[in-house]
């Protein structure tokens, strides 16, 4: 099978993370096909940048979805656009936070999550909360970095993340860690070894649920309030003709 997996930013370094993570957790046979949001912000830090982000997100679900993806996966943790892509799409579309939330709530009682600036925090309160978690998550922390100082400064990004993992253990009493950012990827495996505890990554969890809806041939309802958006060009050539 096939999985599309959109990096909503224009950062292709961060592309090249996402898609490594995503090609390590796929089961043998599964091609990621990882793509770039051409275009948008060079990361995904608010609602602008969302609203910025998702016209080139949705162009390509699109895209892939007509030429048969099994599953899409949008790897921003803030799910931009999440609605709107099961809209335009077929396929099943998995939003990183969601997967990473429900896999969070099967493996432990509480959970933290830990994301990059503190900005991004009530973004994802309301989003553990939309996913009916909140009574689950004990706490949403942020190791205040920019998304892309993760690459730039990978000694901080790691020094602030187990702290700030540490914090939630004996502060929180957090079971498990939720990564809150897709290019916090690759340091998954990492902190779970320092902290002990089981360390989720959205990327991974999205990708092996996108493999078991795709599997089991499941496609997204188009009945109700994901059915296909409604082509109003002759809603405009009625309204042309009127004038």
């Amino acid at each position: 099978m096939r999985i599309h997996v959109i990096n909503p930013n224009s950062t292709t370094a961060m592309t090249a993370t996402i898609a490594a993570a995503a090609r390590a957790a796929a089961s043998p046979g599964t091609v990621i096909d990882a793509r770039t949001g051409a275009g948008a912000p060079v990361s995904i830090e608010g609602y602008h940048d969302e609203a910025m982000a998702v016209p080139a997100m949705l162009a390509a679900i699109r895209e892939a979805d007509r030429s048969g993806a099994g599953a899409h996966v949008i790897a921003c943790f803030d799910d931009p656009g999440l609605a709107a892509a099961r809209e335009v799409a077929g396929a099943p579309v998995i939003g990183i936070c969601q997967a990473a939330v429900q896999v969070a709530t099967t493996l432990s009682a509480r959970f933290s999550v830990i994301t990059t600036l503190p900005r991004s925090v009530p973004v994802i309160e309301d989003l553990v909360t939309a996913y009916g978690a909140a009574g689950r998550c004990r706490r949403v922390r942020a190791v205040d970095l920019p998304v892309l100082a993760l690459e730039a400064d990978p000694a901080t990004a790691r020094a602030r993340l187990l702290a700030e993992t540490r914090a939630a253990m004996t502060q929180d009493g957090a079971e498990a860690i939720v990564l809150g950012c897709a290019g916090m990827a690759d340091l998954c495996q990492w902190l779970s070894d320092q902290a002990g505890l089981p360390v989720i990554d959205g990327v991974t969890a999205a990708i092996r649920l996108a493999e078991a809806l795709a599997g089991a041939g499941y496609r997204t309802s188009k009945s109700g309030a994901y059915a296909w958006p409604r082509d109003k060009s002759g809603d405009l050539a009625a309204h042309a003709g009127a004038a």
